[in-house]
């Protein structure tokens, strides 16, 4: 399906609001809309996928449907999940963590993160992959084991992956712990790449750091949602230091990345819902402009709000 990318990045970005936080009222989704992802199905209307937990803290991966129009609205959403958290055991048994989604043919591959809860760290996340083969097809997952684990580069854990299917390879981002401590900010997490013939495995990973902190106080950096518009691709991703902000970093070959300035990012908010905090950016066109999807106060227990990017 065709999507008019502009050929421009956005400069800076307006806030539209709150567009959808969870009722609470399903066994599943008793709070949470984390990681947003978006897929085009019709005309103005997107598929929103996203993390949401139950009572007992495990995330399930559900969806609803958002209208791009003059007033963007939720027009209907999943009364069941996508997926559920795995079977005792395997890498993804205390939930699943939304990535994106990628059209592969008339299939679909969803790219997910799988949750472990840990005892001398307080997790370790691996890679997953489920595939719809076509339209209305639910999603199953390709195997019980992840498709991309630790390893000598990556060591402790894996996690938020973004992956876009290019001419001859698949390229996938994503997030990796490179230390852990006995405090959250001992922990360092950057976002690394690796590349793949087909998607699904023999993923070679690159072993520079594509982002990482910009100094000591900057200790995780997560989430990146990498978009093409021509030669040149841009990174938007969310660093935290006292608390998570959306940023972004420019490249001409998806490998070395200039950070921005925080001026082209979300303005500050006076709204309750994200004040605080901004995170977990999902970044799409239509139409000719860029908008983009992210989570704010407490990582997505407020919901999803909608931006509009401008370019000056």
């Amino acid at each position: 399906m065709r999507v008019d990318t502009p050929k421009r990045f956005p400069t800076r970005w307006s806030r539209l609001g709150r567009i959808y936080v969870p009722l609470g009222d399903r066994e599943w989704s008793r709070s949470h809309a984390a990681n947003p992802a978006v897929e085009l199905l019709d005309g103005d209307l997107f598929r929103v996928y996203f993390g949401t937990r139950d009572g007992e803290r495990r995330s399930s991966i559900a969806w609803f449907n958002l209208e791009l129009g003059d007033k963007p609205r939720v027009v209907s959403e999943a009364d069941e999940p996508l997926l559920r958290p795995g079977t005792p055991g395997t890498f993804d048994d205390s939930g699943c963590g939304m990535g994106c989604v990628v059209r592969v043919g008339d299939a679909r591959h969803l790219y997910y993160m799988g949750w472990n809860l840990g005892v001398t760290v307080p997790w370790r996340n691996s890679i997953g992959l489920a595939i719809s083969p076509g339209e209305g097809a639910p999603f199953e997952r390709i195997s019980l084991a992840p498709i991309m684990d630790r390893h000598l580069l990556d060591p402790f854990s894996l996690s938020y992956p973004w992956v876009l299917a290019e001419t001859s390879r698949y390229r996938i981002w994503y997030g990796s712990n490179l230390s852990w401590g006995r405090q959250e900010r001992d922990m360092y997490h950057v976002v690394k790449h690796a590349e793949s013939e087909n998607g699904i495995d023999n993923w070679q990973r690159t072993p520079e750091v594509c982002v990482g902190g910009s100094s000591p106080e900057e200790f995780a950096v997560c989430r990146p949602c990498v978009v093409r518009a021509g030669d040149r691709y841009r990174m938007w991703y969310c660093s935290r230091g006292e608390t998570y902000r959306i940023r972004s970093a420019d490249s001409d070959d998806g490998l070395v990345w200039r950070r921005n300035r925080p001026d082209v990012e979300l303005p500050p908010s006076h709204e309750e819902w994200d004040c605080d905090m901004d995170c977990y950016p999902c970044v799409f066109a239509h139409k000719g402009r860029w908008y983009m999807l992210y989570n704010g106060n407490r990582y997505g227990a407020t919901g999803i709000g909608l931006a509009v990017g401008v370019i000056d």
